[in-house]
């Protein structure tokens, strides 16, 4: 709670660089996305290589889900902000994302994985955040773990402001999990209508927020639902300052940029093509493992 917090200030905040829309696409076996962090603007925002948002109430839309696919050279970070989403891999991982949960997966040097829905019917929410991996780390040996929502530190501010921290720090809070090299930031800030929120982020940091809930200013400039602000880079700037006029609820992500080239082809992201070439070849070969039924 607010009482066990030292709030630090942002004195310049960042401006905003660009708002930007999604792109409507399907995905998996037919399920309907909303892809906002797109191939085209990886190099902006290293080293984030995706962002997918799927929200619907129409089972049809999310029902076929995502069967069985594989993965090399990078990680996914799987939110659920409602819903049941059952995850198997090649690697003897298995787990429930439900509401409020986070799941983390290397996938490093392989790994199949399906993640299919658990309900029939209702709302289906969430986002999933590819995370770039090191050049020394793309063929680390697959990891995972499913994070419960309870397991998700969180706080309120004497604004009301409730954040809840799934990678990195806010304001002396740590976060789910942590990584040494891209040092990502990523929360889930719900703000109520007449409130504000300063978060602090490192100067080398890349950093966008996505509104998902309502309308949110940022240093004055309106980001409407469902898109994207990209933050500039602006010099000397030490975190973003969010305003919500009418109430509204945003993920912010931030990390520290890798600076290496990236190879992708599909679900596989190396630094050259001939690892892209050798990660199909591996994958035919069958040297992914399968993921159980």
């Amino acid at each position: 709670m607010s009482d066990t917090l030292s709030l630090t200030p942002v004195n310049k905040p960042r401006a905003v660089e660009r708002v930007l829309a999604g792109q409507s696409v399907m995905d998996g076996a037919g399920v309907k996305i909303n892809r906002v962090l797109t191939q085209a603007l990886q190099r902006r925002l290293d080293p984030f290589l995706m962002l997918d948002n799927l929200a619907s109430d129409q089972p049809n839309d999310y029902l076929a889900g995502f069967p069985a696919h594989p993965h090399r050279g990078l990680e996914t970070v799987s939110y659920m902000v409602a819903g049941r989403m059952r995850h198997r891999d090649s690697a003897g991982h298995e787990g429930l994302l439900a509401t409020g949960g986070v799941q983390w997966m290397t996938a490093g040097s392989g790994v199949q994985h399906s993640e299919m829905p658990e309900q029939e019917e209702g709302v289906m929410e969430g986002f999933q955040l590819w995370l770039n991996l090191p050049a020394r780390d793309k063929m680390c040996k697959p990891w995972y773990r499913d994070f419960a929502s309870e397991e998700i530190p969180r706080y309120t501010t004497d604004d009301g402001v409730t954040v809840q921290v799934i990678a990195g720090d806010s304001h002396g809070v740590t976060g789910a999990m942590q990584r040494a090299v891209t040092e990502p930031v990523y929360l889930d800030i719900d703000l109520p209508a007449g409130s504000s929120f300063d978060q602090p982020l490192p100067q080398g940091h890349n950093a966008f927020l996505y509104a998902f809930r309502g309308e949110v200013q940022v240093d004055g400039k309106s980001v409407p639902n469902q898109r994207m602000a990209i933050l500039a880079n602006t010099p000397d700037a030490d975190g973003v300052r969010i305003t919500a006029p009418a109430g509204g609820r945003v993920i912010l992500v931030a990390g520290k940029p890798l600076n290496e080239p990236i190879a992708q082809y599909g679900p596989f992201v190396m630094n050259t093509q001939a690892e892209i070439y050798q990660a199909v070849q591996d994958f035919r070969e069958g040297k992914f493992g399968q993921t159980a039924a």
